[in-house]
């Protein structure tokens, strides 16, 4: 048997680079210039931090070092943010993407702007994290919650990632979605629309998409699917700037393995919809709808 000869494999990485002379998406050698997600998503483990410190931090604290922590969390979050989100921007004007026209401080001024929200966010996930409680008999404290129950760290990520997506900031909520998606199980698109009191009990498999609206107090269960109806060829360009998913209005419950399908499909409020139910239609206010076999 012979031994192979270096010789060889230098014949392969003649082959491997040779592949990289056509024009399919994957050959872009201008994708050195991506995003980091490593980055992102250490940025976002710094907001994280912020949101819930008591939770995270791994000194004591009061008052008197509050500020000195918030900063810490915040500045390390600030320099990894403005980075990786200049990066994104840089790399769709190199691809020649349509896009909003920004000038050299554009990334600054949306963290700046994201960070000014970092209130408003806590208020929404307090009231995430006690409808969690209020909703989950098995809950024995809010701690359990924010440390163990995998849909406030979907949530959370979610709520920060669409401040980002609501700035037209391209490829890193998508980055941080899909973190908490490998994370959880649980997949919001950052584009997602989502009011307050929101709690997923159990997560797994959940997905809720792009353009999907989601109202005060609602409720959903592992498996649902909040989707678009499937489409083909040229009607995916056509439909790529319109709604696609489901409405939920307020108070509704949705029951595990539950599929709602269609932009135009509105669940009415107060309306429970029972386990491994299919709707494409729209539904009014105070409906039950369960499954027949």
């Amino acid at each position: 048997m012979n031994a192979n000869r270096p010789g060889d494999l230098e014949e392969v990485i003649d082959l491997v680079m040779a592949s990289y002379d056509g024009s399919h998406p994957i050959d872009s050698l201008e994708s050195a210039a991506l995003p980091n997600r490593r980055a992102v998503i250490e940025a976002l483990r710094h907001l994280h931090s912020v949101v819930y410190l008591g939770f995270y931090s791994t000194r004591p604290l009061d008052r008197g070092n509050l500020r000195y922590s918030l900063s810490e969390q915040l500045y390390s979050a600030h320099t990894l943010l403005v980075e990786q989100i200049r990066r994104a921007v840089g790399y769709e004007q190199l691809c020649c993407r349509v896009g909003p026209e920004r000038d050299a401080k554009w990334s600054e001024g949306a963290v700046l702007r994201l960070f000014r929200r970092i209130p408003e966010l806590r208020r929404l996930l307090n009231l995430d994290v006690a409808a969690a409680f209020d909703g989950d008999p098995a809950a024995k404290s809010i701690e359990e919650i924010v440390f163990s129950y995998p849909a406030i760290h979907a949530i959370t990520t979610h709520r920060i990632a669409h401040e980002l997506y609501r700035e037209q900031v391209p490829m890193i909520p998508r980055i941080m979605s899909e973190e908490a998606h490998s994370r959880t199980g649980i997949d919001i698109h950052p584009g997602a629309r989502i009011g307050e009191r929101f709690f997923i009990d159990h997560g797994t498999g959940v997905v809720i998409g792009e353009t999907s609206v989601i109202g005060n107090n609602v409720k959903i269960y592992q498996g649902v699917t909040l989707g678009a109806l499937s489409v083909r060829g040229d009607n995916v360009a056509v439909l790529r700037n319109r709604k696609r998913h489901p409405t939920i209005e307020d108070d509704v419950t949705i029951y595990s393995g539950a599929t709602i399908l269609g932009g135009d499909t509105v669940i009415g409020a107060g309306s429970v919809i029972g386990g491994n139910v299919w709707v494409v239609e729209s539904v009014p206010p105070r409906s039950k709808i369960a499954y027949k076999a």
